[in-house]
């Protein structure tokens, strides 16, 4: 706790330089906007790099020249790493008392939060799909339906395939990938494929997708945009980016120190209004117009609907899951 308070009196961190990786645009912007009170308490430096790829994070550390300080990656990849090439977080100087436990991990804390929501063309069903049943139901609900298709895996179809074929949300982990891949199997026709976040929101502008599951961000740019589209609360998915320091960072204590107002209500509520993603501190109160309050996940009437996932799970079958995911789209 003595770095922290340190941090507090002013000025600890002069002549220090952090560099922090994230993925670029809005967001990015958002995240350094969100520490320049660090950077002004502390006397610290943060500079912004990136995009976080997660070979340049294994070529430093396997060199021993590790210069990016804090990174923003897929909770998945963090999972999956820690210990190997991210250090154990240090939570005598990061106060995560106001953070949902079940979003922290012994190496990484939440970057932010927000759904893999549904979202549905009201042009195309006035009568309004429900929920996962519904997703999977191309014969009530004809059409196209665009989940995410980049070399990427994770939570998202796979959790939604099984609770639409009736598997409870208590019993879903560990994933019986091969019920999931039999009920992904009864809709591929119809399904459409995003490679990015942009091409998401894209395939809702357009109209091309009549469901689709997207980020919920994406979700609510499209509709700000003009598409008419609704998203289905019910049984979405919170997901998250994280937080972590790679093995053999020059100075972790003060890497720590900056996660540590990373994560506090003050930047926090910074981060969220310029990045419209929901915060992690319990104590944030960010302000938005009602469009941008209705894809709140941290209101609590959608909270309620939302579905953690387990991105301890998944780190642990990555490497298996994501030849067979790729295997599959290609066949």
């Amino acid at each position: 706790m003595a770095l922290q308070l340190l941090v507090k009196q002013g000025g600890a961190l002069t002549g220090v330089t952090l560099t922090f990786s994230s993925y670029g645009g809005i967001y990015q912007d958002a995240q350094i906007a969100s520490l320049e009170g660090f950077q002004k308490q502390s006397g610290a430096r943060v500079l912004s790099d990136g995009p976080t790829e997660y070979s340049k994070i294994k070529a430093q550390v396997d060199s021993g020249n590790v210069t990016w300080d804090v990174v923003d990656t897929d909770v998945v990849w963090a999972e999956r790493e820690c210990g190997n090439l991210l250090m154990p977080l240090d939570f005598n100087i990061i106060d995560v008392s106001d953070i949902d436990p079940a979003l922290v991990g012994k190496c990484h804390v939440p970057a932010m939060q927000y759904a893999y929501v549904i979202m549905y063309n009201k042009d195309k069903y006035p009568k309004a799909p429900t929920g996962w049943a519904d997703f999977f139901n191309t014969e009530k609900f004809p059409g196209t339906r665009a989940i995410a298709g980049f070399e990427d895996v994770g939570p998202g179809i796979f959790e939604g395939a099984l609770l639409a074929d009736g598997v409870k949300t208590e019993d879903l982990y560990p994933l019986d990938m091969d019920r999931a891949y039999t009920k992904m199997d009864s809709i591929k026709d119809s399904i459409i494929f995003w490679s990015t976040g942009a091409e998401s929101q894209q395939m809702l502008e357009s109209g091309e997708a009549d469901m689709a599951l997207v980020w919920s961000g994406r979700g609510y740019k499209a509709v700000e945009a003009g598409a008419n589209y609704a998203p289905i609360w019910d049984g979405a998915l919170r997901v998250m980016d994280s937080i972590s320091v790679p093995k053999g960072a020059q100075n972790p204590e003060a890497a720590m120190a900056l996660i540590n107002h990373y994560v506090g209500p003050e930047a926090q509520t910074i981060l969220s209004e310029q990045s419209s993603y929901a915060p992690i501190n319990n104590l944030a109160n960010p302000q938005f117009d009602e469009l941008g309050k209705s894809f709140l996940i941290t209101d609590p009437e959608i909270n309620k609907k939302l579905i953690n996932t387990d991105g301890s799970w998944w780190g642990k079958v990555y490497d298996e899951e994501l030849k067979r995911f790729i295997a599959w789209i290609q066949n």
